[in-house]
């Protein structure tokens, strides 16, 4: 309970069981939490990088070493651990990897900000010197950028299996990457853009890695409704249908007297006619595919069966949606209203057995701007994996599309900015110049996990990049592979420029926010309440 005395008699200025941690204190305890989260990470980075698993509460285990992965499902519970998986969240939505390298970072600047208040540095210099030191090493990585084009399938296969080093790195799902992403990107003012929700994961084990393929179409999971439909449909016209092919109901009540049977008979005959009438609507457009988001009626079926209409209901809005992006269809919300003009075409249209399930893939499409890629593995562990794999190689294909700029990895860029701030901190006046050569020093944390993960003896390593750096050899880099610091360009190791800026801008902003908090004030916790009448739940006796 926080108080204060006046003239002898205490005051209370916070709700009992509050708790308070101030100066040194509270630093030294949120530093500490934050470091601890980068060390769970640190044996995950590059491509020597080791694999954890997780186990929830449920017993569901996931095997990764995806930075991002790890700290979602890990449940942390310090507020200042929780800000360094907010880090990697955000460094996964904004460019998709890189995310290990963010913590770990973030956890290395703190490490070395400790340091320095231990030596009575005040944090707000540090903070000050480490936002200095951010801005020119962004100022650095935009001076080594390297220029390359949009659509340059060589340089962007190179990212994609730079990102998947240490994963499930294969070549053809590198070039799944590349082609799913370029077929997607549409040009805007001087660029393209890409939306990779226009790419679909759709993932079954069974069979094995060779088989993930990339279907230039959607494939929907839902079989055909109805078994006298085609399997197939060649040079498909598709209806895509955002309303229901049934007789709606009203949104009042009503009452129908019907008196004989006669009249019963006439009202059902009405509803067939109405069923009829829209199936005929369908097919008079020159529909042969029809794939609706609501219902569709056993009658209508049985009427959609005897034209040859293929069809399935029940598709999700977002299936709806790629499929219009797919086969340059429009959805409609009003059968009445449907005409020739709103029909998308696919070479083929086909219910498939994938496993155990039947699904429907929608492929051979003209110009695609949606796609789909289905991953096979030999099981639930190797599939999740995969798509994870894949997900990074994506998003940094569709960095490089977006700003087609790469730098050398292996750690070559982060040693030779460190060696320009290093330099330039020489200038600087008073303790900013600790700052900055503390967060060129922690710079240096990702070669330096690079060859502990590898195997290799830190020390040695760091030593000899620095002596390459000083003599000019700008991208020279730790090579996990040869146990050798070498020219990351003759490896073709390359990463995306804009994950490496997010990354510096990420970890620095985490570092200074955590950096900057001198006081914890806590509330106590809610008591949980147990069953009425005692713990164990009994009635209280009346007497």
């Amino acid at each position: 309970m926080a108080q204060s005395e006046l003239a002898g008699q205490p005051i209370l200025i916070l709700k009992e069981g509050t708790s308070r941690a101030r100066g040194h204190e509270a630093q030294h305890a949120n530093i500490a939490a934050a470091r601890i989260v980068g060390e769970v990470v640190k044996t995950a980075l590059g491509p020597k990088g080791m694999d954890k698993m997780l186990v929830d509460s449920f017993g569901d285990v996931t095997i990764t070493n995806d930075g991002a992965t790890i700290l979602k499902e890990m449940d942390v519970q310090h507020p200042a651990a929780k800000m360094m998986v907010e880090v990697a969240k955000a460094q996964d939505d904004e460019v998709g990897d890189g995310t290990t390298t963010a913590v770990v970072l973030a956890g290395e600047l703190l490490s070395k900000a400790e340091d320095l208040v231990d030596k009575e540095i005040h944090p707000t210099i540090i903070a000050d010197g480490y936002r200095k030191a951010a801005e020119k090493a962004l100022g650095y990585l935009a001076e080594m950028g390297i220029k390359v084009g949009a659509t340059d399938k060589e340089s962007l296969k190179k990212v994609a299996l730079t990102s998947m080093s240490g994963k499930l790195a294969k070549d053809y799902l590198a070039d799944l990457a590349v082609e799913a992403v370029l077929q997607v990107a549409e040009r805007s003012d001087g660029g393209y853009k890409v939306d990779i929700d226009d790419v679909r994961v759709q993932k079954k084990p069974g069979e094995s890695l060779e088989n993930t393929r990339l279907v230039r179409g959607i494939v929907v999971d839902k079989e055909v409704v109805h078994p006298g439909m085609p399997k197939l449909v060649k040079d498909a016209k598709i209806a895509l249908l955002d309303c229901a092919l049934e007789i709606e109901k009203t949104e009042f009540d009503a009452k129908i007297n019907i008196e004989r049977p006669e009249q019963m008979k006439a009202f059902l005959d009405e509803e067939t006619a109405m069923l009829k009438t829209m199936v005929e609507k369908v097919a008079d457009v020159g529909a042969n595919v029809v794939i609706c988001q609501k219902g569709i009626d056993d009658v209508a079926q049985h009427f959609l069966a005897k034209k040859k209409i293929l069809a399935v209901r029940r598709a999700k809005k977002s299936d709806l949606e790629k499929l219009a992006r797919a086969t340059g269809g429009r959805i409609v919300t009003n059968l009445e209203m449907l005409s020739a003009s709103d029909l998308g075409a696919a070479q083929t249209v086909e219910e498939r057995k994938v496993g155990e399930d039947k699904w429907t893939f929608v492929e051979g499409c003209k110009n695609p701007k949606a796609v789909t890629v289905l991953i096979r593995g030999a099981t639930d562990r190797i599939v999740d994996e995969a798509e994870r794999s894949l997900h990074d190689a994506l998003m940094v294909v569709k960095d490089v599309v977006q700003e087609p700029s790469i730098v050398p990895g292996g750690g070559a860029v982060e040693e030779e900015i460190a060696r320009r701030l290093r330099a330039w901190s020489q200038g600087l006046p008073g303790r900013e110049q600790l700052a900055v050569s503390a967060f060129a020093e922690a710079l240096e944390v990702v070669p330096t996990t690079l060859a502990e993960n590898a195997g290799l003896d830190p020390l040695d390593i760091i030593v000899k990049l620095r002596a390459n750096h000083e003599k000019g050899e700008l991208w020279s880099g730790v090579d996990a592979f040869s146990s050798d610091v070498r020219d990351m360009r003759k490896l073709e190791v390359y990463e995306p420029l804009s994950v490496k800026k997010q990354v510096v801008k990420s970890a620095s902003e985490a570092a200074t926010m955590i950096l900057r908090i001198d006081d914890v004030i806590a509330a106590s916790k809610m008591k949980e309440k147990g069953p009425p009448g005692g713990p164990r739940g009994e009635m209280p006796e009346v007497e």
